[in-house]
């Protein structure tokens, strides 16, 4: 069996398109011709926009010409992350999809779920001629994973519905009305490039085995950062051994927790036995520590053959290094209007050394906007001691919950009747695009629901098959009891 194979089959068989059609963040052109082209072969009114977002229009089936129009919204692009000895090309390649028991997986990278199932259950009742519905558009933003680009540039007046369906959450039976905002912190330290110095053996400091994740959806599981992990180890071999430190990366997307750290060092021949010691040592404590939350952490000291061409000028690397573990990552603080929900996070995300400069780039998420600032503020002031240049830019607004919302109220309904419970209605830590989308048609009536995924941003990312099913028959529904306008 394959995943086209699944019920319902209609959604599957999309999904299974999307697979094999390469889109990861900012390399969207395909997926965008291929949307345009599925419109335009249903004989639907297709747009494709300045932003890249396509926009597919599809009239009310016949006695529904008088409900409101529902906008059916997913993003375009898949997080692009890969197990490490996973030989693949995210421009290229298309993604393995495997059934393991309930669950559908990618084989060594993301699964692309996130969003593609919406995109898919979009698609479906789009290229359906036996659903009853109002009005409906298909709108696929683009870029949403690197910083809600589409988003953002939506022209006002371009949609005509009034109710936005967001297909982007990731727990059926629970319907969102709000989420986190969240603002991009970027620093960036400036190194001189110096000869090795004598006497000194080339080594790799590699972190590997971190589950990583979303750092929106998954930050409070407290898994370990791989970037964090990796300066715990360096900051007592550059103070005590007088290692170098030539190279240096860890994590590759803001938004997603990092798994994997590397350092290229140097260290000095006579300390060679003390620097394996405290690494052993740093190692075994820091595996205790997560051993719940992140049990596979591994730390690898590797002899290396070939000397690098240059290290980093040492105050430069240890100002950087000093930094970087000392920023704050993970729950700031959570919710007092919310049990259980996260209201501000900071994802120390990435680190990268390359041509004179080491860039550390963060994602900071909240509902609260002063909370936002303030830890912006926290963050700027610890790089700025540390002699980095700061820079904040990509802010976005969260999304506003209201409760007293008629689609909520619809939709709570219709998930009643079906299943014989009512959903739960949540805010999320999560970015979703409601909050920005909203800001250019302040009219829309919003909510959020999808089928159940899990470690979206992470090769273990994976949807739950039952779930799919039941969320498809619960949007249906919604579709047929569209209320009037």
């Amino acid at each position: 069996m394959t995943i086209a194979d699944l019920n319902p089959k209609r959604v599957w068989k999309h999904f299974y398109t999307l697979t094999q059609i390469p889109r990861p963040s900012g390399h969207e052109e395909k997926i965008k011709a291929f949307m345009k082209k599925f419109g335009e072969d249903l004989g639907l009114e297709t747009i494709v926009d300045e932003a890249g977002n396509v926009i597919i229009r599809k009239p009310a089936t016949p006695g529904m010409e008088g409900c409101a129009g529902i906008i059916l919204q997913s993003h375009l692009d898949m997080v692009p992350q890969k197990n490490n000895d996973k030989v693949h090309d995210f421009e290229k390649d298309p993604i393995e999809p495997r059934i393991v028991g309930e669950w559908v997986y990618a084989t060594g990278t993301t699964l692309g779920a996130d969003n593609g199932l919406g995109i898919a259950a979009t698609m479906a009742v789009l290229e359906a001629n036996d659903l009853a519905h109002g009005p409906v558009e298909g709108l696929f933003t683009a870029e949403e994973e690197t910083g809600m680009t589409g988003a953002r540039a939506l022209k006002g007046g371009l949609l005509k519905g009034d109710i936005l369906v967001n297909l982007d959450s990731e727990d059926e039976g629970e319907l969102y009305v709000g989420c986190a905002g969240g603002l991009d912190g970027s620093f960036e330290f400036s190194y001189t490039q110096e000869a090795v110095p004598g006497n000194m053996a080339p080594y790799s400091l590699n972190i590997t085995g971190l589950k990583g994740g979303h750092s929106g959806l998954e930050i409070h599981l407290y898994r370990g950062n791989a970037n964090k992990v990796i300066t715990r180890l360096l900051l007592p071999l550059l103070t005590k051994y007088g290692v170098r430190v030539a190279s240096i990366t860890g994590g590759s997307l803001r938004n997603a927790i990092p798994r994997e750290a590397f350092a290229k060092i140097l260290i000095p021949k006579e300390q060679i036995k003390a620097v394996e010691a405290e690494v052993k040592a740093i190692t075994a404590v820091a595996k205790a520590e997560l051993s719940i939350a992140d049990p596979d952490l591994q730390v690898a000291l590797v002899a290396d053959s070939d000397v690098p061409p240059f290290v980093i000028d040492a105050p430069t690397a240890l100002a950087a290094v000093r930094a970087v573990f000392a920023a704050f990552n993970g729950v700031y603080r959570m919710s007092d209007s919310m049990p259980g929900l996260v209201e501000t996070s900071s994802n120390l995300g990435i680190v990268a050394s390359k041509e004179g400069k080491i860039a550390i780039i963060c994602l900071i998420r909240s509902s609260v906007d002063s909370a936002k600032d303030e830890l912006a503020q926290v963050l700027g002031a610890t790089f700025e001691l540390a002699g980095a240049s700061v820079e904040f830019a990509g802010g976005y607004a969260g999304w506003k919950p209201n409760m007293d919302s008629p689609i909520l109220k619809e939709m709570k309904k219709v998930y009643k009747n079906l299943y014989g419970v009512e959903p739960e209605v949540k805010a999320i830590h999560a970015g979703l695009e409601c909050g920005i989308l909203g800001g250019n048609y302040p009219h829309w009536d919003m909510i959020s629901c999808g089928p159940t995924l899990r470690s979206p941003h992470s090769p273990d990312e994976r949807a739950l098959i039952p779930t799919v099913e039941k969320w498809w028959n619960f949007l249906v529904e919604v579709l047929k009891n569209a209320p009037k306008r």
